[in-house]
């Protein structure tokens, strides 16, 4: 069964205020957002297997660690999900990057897939699938379906604010995907928006409307 996991570090706490003012301009909110999900990747990669090896230091031969196991991949699902893919990079810049994409669909209102680009290797990858926003939990739904299509067995969803009927669903869809998120808030509104939340992530990080 999937867990899901309220990161409550006080860095990821402290940034996430400034990303939710709506005073925060688009540059700001930009860097904040990636400085979080560097943050946030820390805390998702601390299990990930090592294993022992040796290494000559300046004074002599030592026993360290080096990563084991399945390579990373990340999946932003766009447009939004660009905007915290960086700050992953900068604490695993190994890792190969993956898009999917969605829109929603006018009658039915639900996500329908128009781009899927993966790493080739996906059945030797570990994935995250990142997205700031995990409203009704439609798209990230998809994105999870569209990679266990293609084969990924092992993968983790990363969002910054999520609602409880976000949460819901992925768990009742994907009881075996891990949940990230920094804060879970209150409700959805009658549009769909997050409560609190941080408004449209995509429109502020890109400074659209």
């Amino acid at each position: 069964m999937g867990k899901v996991n309220v990161l409550e570090h006080p860095l990821i706490q402290h940034k996430l205020t400034y990303i939710r003012d709506v005073k925060t301009g688009s540059k700001e909110l930009r860097e904040l957002v990636n400085e979080v999900a560097m943050l946030m990747a820390f805390e998702i990669t601390r299990h990930l297997p090592v294993r022992e090896v040796s290494v000559q230091t300046p004074v002599r031969e030592a026993k360290s660690y080096v990563l084991a196991g399945k390579k990373l991949g990340l999946v932003p699902i766009l447009r939004a999900g660009l905007g915290m893919v960086d700050g992953v990079l900068r604490l695993i810049p190994a890792a190969k990057v993956g898009h999917v994409g969605f829109y929603r669909d006018p009658d039915t209102l639900q996500p329908v897939e128009y781009y899927v680009k993966l790493p080739s290797d996906v059945h030797e990858r570990e994935f995250i699938v990142i997205d700031p926003m995990l409203a009704t939990g439609g798209s990230a739904a998809a994105a999870i379906d569209a990679l266990k299509t293609r084969g990924a067995r092992n993968i983790k969803l990363m969002c910054l604010v999520a609602a409880p009927e976000g949460v819901e669903k992925i768990t009742k869809e994907h009881p075996d995907v891990d949940i990230y998120l920094a804060a879970l808030d209150d409700s959805l509104n009658d549009k769909g928006y997050i409560v609190p939340g941080l408004g449209d992530a995509g429109d502020r990080l890109f400074g659209t409307k």
